[in-house]
């Protein structure tokens, strides 16, 4: 046995506890030290860590060799790889358009918001008091999408424009009047964007929708629609006017919804203005890189009638304790965990960090720098529009923006594209032989005169440069409103200006740079800076998602090993990178079910059964994918209810679909019986889905293949290191059996699942790869780690969780604990008790803030409960100081219950405590200024201040604002 390594006693393989170099990223990327493991064990109550591990998981489910993955890289190392991998993608120059243009993003909000942790690793703002900053970002891009759509409300962002008008259609569809519960037929013009159809189809089968797609001047509605979708400009890059076709739908009571262009609506009248219900589209063209395919934030803006269904996340204004302005979440917050299979979309999560940066090229750029980034766009396009008729070439469009559309046979296409290859040009390549030319902000001079000259080469005619740069007119298409009014978009147009406004919404805002941020069920670890280096690198920002695959071979080679990786870790064989969020790859896991089933011809098979604590995107995924939820009860214990389980495969079996279960549970509990939980499921003809949410419990240890599961979906946001980045992005990769692989998802355009185009369902996401860019980081996470560095990351996740408990056992009850008393990687304190001196779970939350925490998660799955989970990220000097804040507001609550203190004046009612309060003349309160701001002694050295007290979250919903009027105003 090496020196230094000690192993359990269980037979197989064991990884050894070595003491880590310091060179190594897995020596930076654990937070405990290996002296401190001692100190740790003996507090928890284990000679080692392998007996914890070996009390934690089940002897049945464990791995017995070492994950087949490569030898990990140092930092240093793995960027000199990425350099590499960057240089295999061929930057050419790019005209595709089809909703993805290039860019220029502004260096300020590189620098200041995508490169910074003070905005990369923040969480969803469900605290609001230490939110505010990212929460006036989200409320400035809401306010600039309604006012360049024309639109009164919207919200804070989705993930992609075709599952945004996906969305949409599902919107209308819950939204139908009495009158039209019969609709069951929705219109998609056949000139919307390709990969916005493929999303289309997707989505309508399992909600019963019957989807018609044709051109919408021919259109003949009635009474059987219910909806209808639109593209302006289409993907022809054609302006066309359609208020009259919505007035003509909307007399049929046919909801309308319009994918358009935020940059031409600079120009072009907003469909808001037409009378439109609904607007969506990409916010991708304000300065966020191409990256492949995403992450882009998409925008999605209706009427106020909608406002109860609206997908996502609205920021809402309102007030706090004390009357005075502040933000919050609005609505529908997390309504999945309410609402659970009646909600109104799976979608829980956003492009938060891509929307703050839209909404900042807008504050940075103003409506003055908008119109002529649109212009210069607009009149490059007539210039080449111009030129290439001197050439004799039929350019079909009318009127339009950025993109022409030229007629030509299928040989002459053929012709040109080998002259565009030679000249490193990428055009739009349609099956007819036409072709596209989009122009963006990135399209320089040079650029223009590479494009006439390529096509000067193909006609064989050489004119001379055309000097005529008159834009014609666009009757009745001109916009004439004025938008972006509020002073925000008028006041920071110089770097200094914006970079100071940027800090000061950043001092506003708590995020892992500051704090532990201990959510249970959301895995806020490390984001190390290494693995975020190279998304900034134009090698990989740069890139459209459609070029040709042999441009993009060092995208390929990430994707592919990628893949591979993945199915290692999860005993699977098979793995689609599509899904861009978590609840995506739940939809797309249980759509890949149904097709399996359809394929055996038991179609008929449409039951999912869901364990009563399941996350609440579970079921509502399952309602999304066409199956009715039948819930399965949990026991005393907080396992799967085996009995009720059993009894229900029985009563369901011809029509069980399968089982959605979350490992370790959501209760942090590895139940032992998941196995048999799994076999009982099968012997019915079932699948098992497996939520990857809790996989930074089973990496190395175990595996959903292991444990009996056919398909998982991955939060490469939690367990893999993406950032959170305040509520998004995200990715949701599934992985599957063999038998489940021919159904992974296709793509209209570039075709994800090659092997199986016969059976492969349709497009879950707008991109083939779904947030391609960001797939670097957990790629660099596998590489970096390696085996033994991923297996010791759930290990120490585990043994932080563990110590956890044992300093806090004696101070809160933990709900459930495994058979021999451990947590997994995570554990729900029971707060419930202390309603007896009158302290609710939320007065722990906000006081928390005081002490320079973010509250773990509150309420779920147990109402009146904490789930704390501290990943294997964090010292112990870090957890130390976190059980130090929990024990001294258990000590407050004693104090109240002791009537030491005010029932309605304390801190915990008063929390949190802002500097407003504690620099004000008069102090009214019963405690001193120093226990309102500095219970703990360490606090003074990096005190966190919440810039508001308490939110009024029924005052902002009663009142629902969610753009920037005045604050004056809106208080008075």
């Amino acid at each position: 046995m090496e020196s230094g390594a000690y192993f359990c006693a269980l037979s197989g393989f064991r990884t050894p506890i070595l003491p880590m170099e310091s060179r190594t990223f897995r020596h930076r990327h654990i937070g405990p030290r290996t002296e401190d493991l001692t100190t740790m064990l003996r507090t928890i109550g284990a000679e080692t860590l392998d007996q914890l591990i070996d009390e934690t998981v089940p002897e049945n489910i464990r791995l017995r060799t070492e994950m087949a993955l490569p030898e990990p890289l140092s930092e240093r190392e793995f960027l000199v790889h990425a350099a590499e991998l960057a240089e295999r993608n061929q930057r050419f120059k790019t005209y595709i358009g089809q909703g993805y243009y290039g860019t220029v993003l502004p260096g300020p909000i590189q620098r200041n918001i995508l490169e910074n942790p003070g905005w990369y690793t923040a969480y969803t703002p469900y605290q609001a008091e230490i939110a505010q900053g990212r929460l006036e970002a989200l409320l400035n891009y809401q306010t600039m999408v309604c006012e360049v759509t024309g639109m009164p409300l919207a919200n804070a962002s989705l993930l992609d424009e075709g599952t945004a008008a996906a969305e949409a259609m599902a919107m209308f569809y819950s939204a139908r009047p009495r009158t039209k519960t019969d609709a069951h037929r929705f219109f998609a013009s056949r000139f919307a964007h390709p990969q916005t159809l493929d999303v289309l189809r997707t989505r309508a089968v399992p909600l019963g929708i019957e989807l018609v797609e044709g051109d919408p001047g021919v259109f003949a509605p009635d009474s059987s629609y219910f909806g209808a979708l639109i593209q302006y400009p289409d993907t022809f890059g054609r302006l066309r006017h359609f208020g009259s076709f919505i007035e003509t739908a909307q007399a049929l009571e046919i909801q309308v919804c319009v994918a358009s262009d935020l940059m031409a609506l600079c120009l072009y009248t907003p469909p808001g203005e037409w009378g439109a219900d609904c607007v969506v589209g990409t916010s991708q063209r304000f300065g966020i890189p191409l990256g492949y395919g995403g992450p882009h934030a998409a925008f999605f803006a209706c009427r106020e009638d909608y406002k109860r269904h609206v997908p996502g996340r609205i920021i809402g204004r309102t007030l706090d304790t004390d009357g005075k302005p502040a933000l919050r979440m609005a609505l529908q917050t997390r309504e999945q965990h309410i609402k659970r299979d009646k909600a109104t979309s799976n979608i829980c999560t956003a492009q938060v960090l891509l929307s703050v940066m839209a909404g900042m090229y807008a504050v940075y750029h103003g409506p003055d720098g908008l119109r002529t980034i649109a212009a210069g766009i607009r009149a490059k396009a007539h210039r080449l529009d111009a030129q290439l008729k001197l050439f004799g070439y039929h350019q079909t469009n009318p009127v339009f923006f950025d993109t022409l559309h030229l007629e030509m046979s299928p040989a002459e296409q053929l012709r040109l594209q080998a002259l565009a290859l030679e000249a490193r040009i990428n055009l739009r390549y349609f099956a007819d032989g036409s072709v596209g030319i989009s122009l963006d902000e990135a399209t320089t001079e040079s650029d223009l005169a590479d494009l006439i000259a390529l096509f000067s080469a193909h006609s064989g005619i050489n004119p001379g440069i055309t000097t005529d740069t008159q834009t014609p007119d666009a009757p009745g298409l001109e916009r004439q409103s004025d938008f972006l009014t509020h002073p925000v978009f008028r006041s920071y147009q110089s770097e200094t200006e914006l970079m100071r406004y940027i800090k000061k919404l950043e001092r506003k805002d708590l995020s892992l740079n500051h704090s532990m941020i201990p959510l249970g069920s959301c895995t806020m670890k490390l984001n190390a800076a290494t693995e975020m280096i190279p998304l900034s690198w134009p090698g990989f920002a740069e890139i459209h998602p459609f070029v040709p695959r042999e441009q993009a071979q060092g995208y390929g080679a990430v994707i592919e090993a990628l893949e591979k990786h993945l199915a290692v870790i999860t005993g699977f064989d098979a793995v689609s990178l599509q899904p861009n969020s978590g609840a995506q790859g739940e939809y797309a896991g249980l759509m890949v079910i149904r097709a399996y089933h359809q394929n055996r011809g038991e179609g008929h098979r449409n039951i999912a059964l869901i364990p009563s604590s399941a996350h609440g995107t579970n079921p509502a995924s399952a309602v999304m994918a066409g199956m009715k939820v039948v819930v399965v009860q949990c026991d005393a214990l907080g396992n799967v209810d085996l009995a009720d389980l059993e009894a229900k495969c029985l009563e369901h079996g011809p029509n069980l679909a399968g089982l959605m279960v979350t490992y370790p549970s959501t209760h942090g509990v590895f139940e032992s019986a998941i196995v048999k939980i799994t076999d009982m499921v099968h012997a019915q003809g079932g699948q098992v889905y497996m939520d990857g949410a809790n996989m930074n419990a089973q990496v190395g240890l175990t595996s959903p293949g292991l444990i009996g599961a056919d398909v998982c979906h991955l939060n490469l946001h939690k367990t893999f290191a993406i950032p959170h980045g305040g509520g998004g992005p995200g990715m949701g990769p599934i992985c599957v059996k063999a038998h489940l692989a021919p159904f992974l998802p296709g793509h209209e355009v570039v075709h994800s699942n090659p092997e199986h185009k016969d059976t492969a369902i349709n497009a879950i996401s707008a991109a083939p790869w779904g947030s391609g860019l960001i797939l670097l980081i957990s790629y660099a996470y596998i590489r970096m780690l390696g085996s033994q560095g991923l297996t010791d990351a759930t290990r120490y996740a585990i043994l932080n969780a563990n110590y956890i408990k044992a300093r806090l056992d004696s101070h809160y009850d933990v709900l459930y604990v495994g058979e021999q008393g451990r947590a997994a990687h995570e554990m729900i304190l029971d707060c419930r008790p202390f309603k007896k001196a009158g302290v609710e779970v939320t007065d722990i939350a906000k006081r928390l803030m005081d002490y320079g925490y973010h509250a773990p998660t509150v309420s779920f799955p147990v109402a009146g409960t904490m789930m704390v989970e501290p990943t294997e990220s964090e010292s112990r000097a870090e957890l130390d100081h976190f059980c130090d804040a929990m024990i001294a507001i258990r000590a407050e609550i004693d104090a109240l219950a002791e009537g030491r203190w005010e029932a309605h004046d304390n801190p915990l009612k008063n929390a949190p405590h802002t500097l407003e309060m504690l620099t004000a003349d008069v102090w009214p309160h019963s405690y001193s200024r120093e226990t309102a701001a500095f219970p703990l002694h360490w606090i003074r050295d990096n005190k966190f201040w919440p810039s508001v007290r308490r939110v009024d979250d029924a005052y902002g919903d009663r009142n629902l604002a969610c753009t920037c009027a005045p604050m004056e105003a809106y208080q008075s």
